[in-house]
């Protein structure tokens, strides 16, 4: 494997040291010694890393592209962009056919591992299919091997009867718009019961939600179907899967990907079992490529069979920690509480400074019938999992937003409110 990753990148990295583009100019600036690198590591001894301010700032100087690409703009046919989520600035990435078809051979990656069969299996995708690559690349990449069924601009009742009619077998959407749907079978007039419905595989993404064990019993529960992680980013592609026999655990396509894990402080990689960020390189996308680029996702070091897994799935995003009190919180890990309460229907974080501290409170739909003695319930489960008191309070019906792609479920309120 490291044998073929060099000689991937040591053609990606001599490629780049005779353009004048964001990396040519790098190495030069650095001088970095192209024809003395030997080995992968190298390679990571010199190259420093990438980050997504750096690609901000030089998409503002090279409008609309950026300095990134490595061929004439006239090769590039694809078009993506990112949601913005993390920035609030999207980003546009664009693609040749040759860089697209080695994303497509990483989802069909996710699928086999996923054991879904060709000829057999069909695939609903329940999404929008605005400009985000994960929708693009997942259905292309089905659509050589099985039967796809796309539902962009179908409302959310309309999807299940779709699913119902056709006789889908594998769902791929969001962890959170997993549960929507969920939440919704039985439920109108058309008579949507889980009894007509043949879905076997749930297949997530977007959201760290497909790895966390409520979320994951939950959907399994709703469904009555297995549910399979999967994790990619527009920067880079389709990055892991799920295999059927490492529930929980993703495991990295290092035949795409070199791959480091580091600690965000010292730079330097972490042993197995130990957490990190996830920094990677892109060995198959070669036309808009990234070196050592820093993710931003907080992941766990696992070793499998001679591959590295990413045990837990991602676990948070390094930016995504709040200290309240002096205990770090994570996100996901709060999810992962209000999940274990299946009155919860939608939840909302409000964080908010008081006396030039972070303070955090949870705002939760459920049935009024419950929610009282839920509320207390829910309050003390968070105290005794963050040795935290966060107050939880009841929303009206229907008054927190509903989500079909990633969610957004943390908001900062203004100090006064």
């Amino acid at each position: 494997m490291r044998s073929n990753q060099w000689r991937k990148l040591r053609g990606i990295v001599s490629n780049l040291g005779t353009l004048d583009c964001f990396y040519g100019k790098r190495i030069r600036e650095l001088e970095l010694k192209v024809s003395r690198m030997n080995r992968v590591e190298d390679f990571i001894s010199q190259m420093p890393f990438t980050t997504k301010a750096e690609i901000l700032a030089d998409r503002v100087a090279h409008p609309p592209f950026g300095s990134m690409l490595t061929k004439p703009l006239h090769h590039y046919t694809r078009f993506c962009q990112t949601s913005g989520t993390s920035t609030g600035q999207p980003m546009a990435w664009i693609d040749t056919a040759e860089s697209w078809e080695g994303m497509l051979k990483c989802w069909q990656r996710v699928f086999e591992a996923a054991g879904l069969v060709k000829g057999k299996d069909r695939v609903f995708f329940a999404f929008s299919f605005g400009p985000f690559l994960g929708f693009w690349t997942a259905y292309e990449a089905a659509a050589k091997d099985y039967m796809v069924i796309p539902a962009g601009g179908l409302s959310s009742q309309a999807r299940l009867e779709a699913m119902a009619r056709y006789d889908a077998t594998v769902l791929c959407c969001t962890p959170t718009y997993a549960l929507r749907l969920g939440e919704m079978i039985g439920e109108g007039g058309s008579g949507v019961v889980r009894e007509k419905l043949s879905i076997s595989k749930v297949i997530v993404a977007g959201e760290t939600g497909g790895s966390v064990p409520e979320v994951r019993r939950r959907i399994e529960e709703m469904w009555g179907a297995r549910v399979f992680d999967h994790h990619g980013m527009t920067e880079v592609g389709p990055v892991s899967y799920e295999a059927e026999d490492l529930p929980r655990s993703l495991v990295v396509m290092e035949e795409a990907y070199l791959t480091e894990i580091v600690d965000p402080k010292r730079g330097a990689e972490v042993a197995e079992g130990e957490c990190g960020e996830l920094i990677l390189t892109t060995l198959d996308r070669t036309a808009c490529p990234l070196l050592r680029y820093r993710t931003g996702d907080w992941v766990k070091k696992k070793l499998h069979r001679g591959r590295l897994v990413l045990e837990g799935g991602i676990l948070s995003r390094v930016d995504d920690m709040v200290v309240v009190r002096g205990v770090n919180v994570y996100p996901s890990a709060v999810e992962a509480v209000v999940r274990q309460f299946p009155e919860v229907d939608e939840f909302m974080v409000e964080q908010r400074k008081v006396d030039a501290m972070d303070e955090i409170e949870l705002l939760v739909e459920m049935d009024g019938d419950v929610a009282k003695q839920s509320l207390k319930r829910l309050e003390s489960k968070l105290r005794d999992t963050f040795s935290l008191r966060i107050p939880v309070r009841l929303a009206e019906p229907q008054s927190l937003p509903r989500h079909e792609f990633k969610a957004r479920r943390w908001r900062l309120v203004p100090a006064a409110a």
